[in-house]
């Protein structure tokens, strides 16, 4: 993986010195540039054997340029390391061999020469800029003056390119390298001869006229003169049509004029004689080493070069990776193989023999290359796809290619002006690569995503999620297109062995993984602000859901839900947090006079409010417990710290007792804040109504309260610290005060009784049709009446509910006595001077007595609780539950068929219900409210409905 970041960022820097050296020797800045000898123009130079430094120097010097001398002084230089002006004057390195140079001169080295600066710059407006429209010549003393300008800015922009760099090692493909070793600089040569052929199947290959250097200035060059402001190329200066957006991309490439025009030219002769083909059904590398001669290369060595890729893809499209398996046990991959190296042999032969060697093995190379090439894929008819760049991997290298000209050359963090009309000339290059849709928009985002991660431009990152939102899922693609994918598969070298990676995983498993990485530790790689965080997550959860439609990699995210992939995030982040700021306090303990856990406790809180207001509100969207999940390991992971602590301490100093109001403080924020986030959810969850069985018929949140207080009792008891009974008092106070919260929870959610109540009706006994009429509108218009709101409250309060709660509340009653002996037990083993019997047993020190009912304001509460209750549940029953039956239809269909004997059947079908999940102590007085309701019902309305 970094051998192959390598060569990109070798590859990458090589392309930026042919571009400015190609600027430097285009421009005005020397006055005459001598070819070599061979060489007619720019074009037919190596630039890559060209010394920058030399050019530089007979730029500043005014003088002629003699390209052979710049040559020569490249590879002199090339024995000796690089340097740079920034090291320090005392290293220095032997050209000789230092045993046969004696010894070294005893005479001090000349002075430095002092620096003046060019008055130019100093002299320019701040209102002026470098990249001026206004027209000027560049002098040469200008080169100088760049060096100095902007120093801070260009050493941030170093570290954030750096930084970047760095971020992009560790996205890569999950493809196998080739195995003929071609390059990047190949597949993207070639990618442009692929676009070339589909753009002559159109009819818009045409072969420009080349213009004397002199009198053109080229387009590249123009637009390095430009300022990065400006638009890349305005449509008023390209040439209209598709000429003029082939030479766009030409630049976008960077391809030289030369060998477009040779591409060019080689497909226009390779059609001639062809009648009725097409151009995009060629084998264009066969078909260009057939046009194209030695002798239109200067340089023996570009020849060969471009003759070794043009065999390369030849081997890699046809043999290595072809759209049609070989049915013949590989005899005809074998002559192949033999011809293209006879044809790469011929060049080491005299020429007379070498070019008939070279003519024949290009004729049988054709008789075998040219039917494997046309045999039928995908449903086409024979010879009518030319099945030579489509086989996987190699067509998706070389659509990447083609992608990555949407980039602006100058700026790589912005789209070219002309997006749009690439993206449609692209889509040309589909039948020659066998690109489907769900391969254009996997390759173009993991193009878009892959240059935000080098680029850091969010805008990228959004066309990156707008293109993986494209993506169809299996059930939206064709049958064809489902079974090309179904195909598509490569054997990448992982450090077990080998694994076997489809079409979307090679793409898209590097994305997930570079997202998941940075969100495992969101608290680091996101420190600075979480602005492209909720991007990032975006990309995470996006990805992941295509994946799990991948045979191989679903059985690994199916067991892992979207909400268990963000808990891991979360997880893992907040560890690492943790980490990082118990190792920051304990690197600080000695120089401050606070207890660490009182520090860390601080340092924590502080970490959990960074959490809550920045990077929780982004991953709630994706699950609901993020806030809780992360308060609830911050105060495990803070709980493990603090419990060696507690059963350490023996003696409460300052220092020591400083711990606790630091660790309160942290427990109480955390939890405030899943209390205020988790509300809902902890009513939905935590204080379910229902009965845990039949024997067991309260409700399970008593039980976890129980639960929760006895391990607070047995950590209390635990702690080895001297106690007074005062401690035992807060810890009954503590306790008695949670019960009372919890009993005030449950009444909480009562309605006022008068809500059931409805208002007293009109006197019906002289005309019934006023009555009824008057009493709906009354009715109706009553402020008495509960609204929606309110009359969803009620109804969610059913009768086997309310039996629930009151059954609860009585579990929780009778416990209280169990729990104030255990206390007073556990009290007693560890301070036996203690008589709980006495009431007035008093500690020598503290004066403190010890409460004898320590609990007396739980049992208050909760026999209130239960009284109003039960209150309630009689007269939910008889005035809303029973309101048709007792209120609403009361002699409605007449006087003799009104009687009270129709109440008692639904009556009697509430009370069974009442005493089949009511516990038996608690049997009476729900029905004594039952019938205190009935009775209050029969006194209050009856008599108005008297006829």
């Amino acid at each position: 993986m970094e051998e192959e970041n390598g060569v990109e960022l070798l590859q990458r820097y090589r392309r930026d010195r042919r571009v400015l050296l190609n600027f430097l020797l285009s421009g005005s800045l020397i006055k005459k540039v001598v070819m070599p000898p061979g060489a007619v123009s720019l074009d037919d130079v190596d630039l890559d054997q060209v010394s920058i430094d030399h050019v530089l120097s007979c730029a500043k010097k005014g003088g002629m340029l003699e390209l052979s001398e710049a040559i020569r002084d490249y590879h002199d230089s090339a024995a000796f390391p690089a340097t740079n002006n920034t090291g320090s004057t005392d290293e220095f390195f032997l050209v000789t061999d230092p045993d046969f140079s004696g010894s070294p001169p005893r005479r001090a080295p000349p002075s430095l020469p002092v620096y003046t600066p060019s008055p130019i710059m100093s002299s320019l407006s701040k209102s002026q800029s470098l990249h001026s429209t206004q027209n000027q010549e560049l002098s040469v003393d200008d080169i100088d003056d760049f060096e100095d300008d902007d120093d801070n800015e260009e050493v941030d922009s170093i570290r954030v390119s750096r930084r970047l760099t760095n971020e992009a090692n560790d996205l890569a493909l999950s493809l196998p390298s080739f195995a003929t070793g071609i390059t990047d600089d190949d597949l993207r040569e070639t990618a442009y001869e692929i676009l070339l052929a589909s753009a002559g199947a159109a009819g818009g290959l045409v072969v420009p006229q080349k213009e004397k250097k002199k009198d053109k200035k080229s387009r590249l060059m123009k637009k390095l003169a430009r300022s990065k402001s400006d638009h890349v190329v305005s449509q008023s200066q390209r040439a209209p049509g598709l000429s003029g957006l082939l030479e766009t991309m030409r630049v976008q490439l960077e391809i030289s004029e030369a060998m477009d025009m040779r591409s060019r030219q080689g497909l226009l002769n390779a059609l001639v004689g062809k009648v009725g083909k097409r151009m995009d059904t060629l084998l264009v590398p066969l078909e260009l080493l057939s046009c194209i001669s030695r002798t239109e290369f200067s340089d023996k060595k570009a020849y060969l070069r471009w003759q070794k890729r043009q065999l390369n893809m030849l081997e890699e499209g046809l043999i290595n990776h072809p759209a049609v398996g070989f049915g013949e046990s590989g005899r005809k991959a074998n002559e192949f193989r033999i011809l293209l190296l006879k044809i790469e042999e011929s060049e080491s032969l005299p020429s007379s023999s070498g070019e008939l060697q070279r003519t024949e093995c290009l004729r049988s190379l054709r008789e075998i290359a040219v039917p494997l090439a046309e045999r039928p894929v995908r449903g086409d008819l024979t010879g009518e796809v030319c099945h030579w760049a489509d086989g996987y991997h190699l067509n998706v290298k070389l659509y990447e290619k083609l992608l990555f000209s949407v980039f602006d050359i100058l700026d790589e963090g912005k789209l070219t002006e002309e997006v749009e009309e690439i993206h449609e000339l692209l889509t040309s290059t589909w039948k020659i690569l066998g690109i489907s849709e769900t391969m254009h928009y996997t390759c173009y985002a993991w193009v878009l995503f892959r240059q935000f991660v080098i680029t850091g431009e969010r805008g990228l990152l959004h066309h990156a999620i707008e293109q993986l939102k494209k993506i169809p899922l299996k059930e939206q693609r064709g049958q064809q297109e489902r079974l090309q994918l179904k195909n598509l598969s490569s054997k990448v070298a992982v450090e077990e062995g080998f694994e076997d990676f489809t079409f979307l995983q090679s793409f898209l498993i590097p994305i997930q993984r570079w997202a998941a990485k940075r969100l495992g530790d969101y608290h680091l790689h996101f420190a600075e602000g979480s602005a492209t965080m909720k991007e990032i997550v975006t990309v995470a959860m996006v990805t992941r859901r295509l994946l799990l439609e991948e045979p191989q990699f679903a059985t690994q995210l199916a067991i892992v839900t979207d909400e268990d992939q963000i808990e891991s995030y979360i997880s893992s982040s907040i560890k690492n947090a943790f980490a990082g700021i118990a190792q920051d306090v304990d690197a600080t303990a000695d120089s401050t006079h606070e207890h660490p856990l009182a520090s860390l406790a601080e340092e924590t809180k502080k970490l959990l409010k960074k959490d809550s207001t920045l990077f929780l509100p982004i991953l709630s969207q994706w699950d609901p417990r993020a806030t809780a999940i992360s308060a609830s390991l911050i105060h495990k992971l803070y709980g493990n710290k603090l419990k060696p602590f507690l059963d350490g301490v023996e003696h409460l100093t300052e220092d020591a007792v400083s711990v606790f109001p630091a660790a309160d403080s942290l427990e109480q924020y955390v939890m405030a804040l899943i209390t205020s986030t988790c509300e809902e959810e902890i009513v939905d969850e935590y204080w379910g109504w229902d009965p845990i069985s039949p024997q067991q018929r309260h409700g399970s949140s008593i039980v976890e309260v129980y639960r929760i207080v006895e391990e607070t009792v047995d950590q209390f008891f635990a702690l080895k610290v001297p106690m007074r009974p005062g401690e035992l008092n807060s810890l009954f106070r503590g306790i008695d005060n949670a019960f009372q919260v919890y009993t005030n929870h449950i009444t909480d959610k009562l309605v006022s009784k008068e809500d059931l109540i409805p208002p007293v009706p009109i006197l019906t006994r002289y005309k019934k049709e006023i009555g009824i009429k008057a009493f709906v509108k009354k009715e109706l218009f009553d402020p008495r009446l509960p609204d929606v709101r309110r009359s969803g409250q009620i109804n969610v309060l059913t009768t086997p509910k309310l039996c629930v709660q009151l059954n609860t509340l009585h579990y929780a009653i009778s416990q209280l006595s169990k729990l104030e002996d255990n206390i007073r037990e556990q009290w007693a083993r560890k301070r036996p001077r203690e008589n709980f019997k006495n009431n007035k047993s008093m500690d020598e020190k503290s004066k403190v007595t010890l409460h004898k009912d320590p609990f007396s304001g739980s049992r208050k509460d909760i026999n209130a609780a239960i009284d109003r209750i039960c209150e309630f549940t009689g007269t939910k029953v008889i005035f809303w539950d029973l309101r048709e039956s007792f209120i609403d239809n009361l002699y409605k269909p007449n006087v003799s068929q009104s009687r009270l004997e129709i109440l008692i059947e639904p009556l009697d079908l509430v009370l069974n219900q009442l005493c089949d999940i009511i516990v038996e102590p608690l049997r009476d007085h729900i029905v004594t409210g039952l019938l205190q309701a009935s009775m209050v019902c029969s006194l209050s309305f009856i008599p108005y409905f008297q006829p």
